[in-house]
């Protein structure tokens, strides 16, 4: 999936990474959501969307992330593309992302030295997703 949403593709503007701050982005981002590089003139000319595609692939293994724990990036100077096991996922993990974005900026303004600790992001997203999940229903 993929938007304009207006606080996410800031980030994807100014080339930064949506930081991971609070548990509402550990809830479903195991992780800082990368920016990739700026395409090049090159890749932008030949195969845009192709291209476009291919930094996202290029960040999330340079990053070394799972697909599914981080289930977006943003495209520098354009914006944010998210995916999940399903159209439903990718669609949800888009409004996550924005709600992340929004909350990450505001944090920052207020305290740019804000942080969340890694064993809080661990519990956070382990208990909805690792392999011994509890939170939830069905689980």
């Amino acid at each position: 999936t993929h938007t304009h949403s207006v606080n996410a593709a800031a980030f994807a503007q100014a080339g930064l990474d949506i930081p991971a701050l609070g548990t509402t982005h550990a809830d479903y981002f195991y992780g800082d959501i990368p920016c990739t590089r700026a395409l090049t003139e090159e890749e932008t000319k030949n195969a845009y969307e192709k291209n476009t595609g291919a930094i996202i692939i290029e960040t999330v293994r340079c990053r070394g992330y799972e697909p599914l724990a981080v289930p977006g990036a943003l495209v520098r100077n354009h914006g944010p593309f998210a995916w999940g096991k399903n159209a439903a996922d990718a669609v949800y993990h888009a409004v996550v992302m924005e709600t992340a974005a929004e909350m990450a900026l505001k944090t920052k303004l207020l305290n740019p030295s804000a942080s969340i600790p890694a064993y809080i992001l661990d519990e956070h997203y382990q208990r909805k997703h690792g392999p011994n999940a509890t939170y939830g229903q069905g689980k």
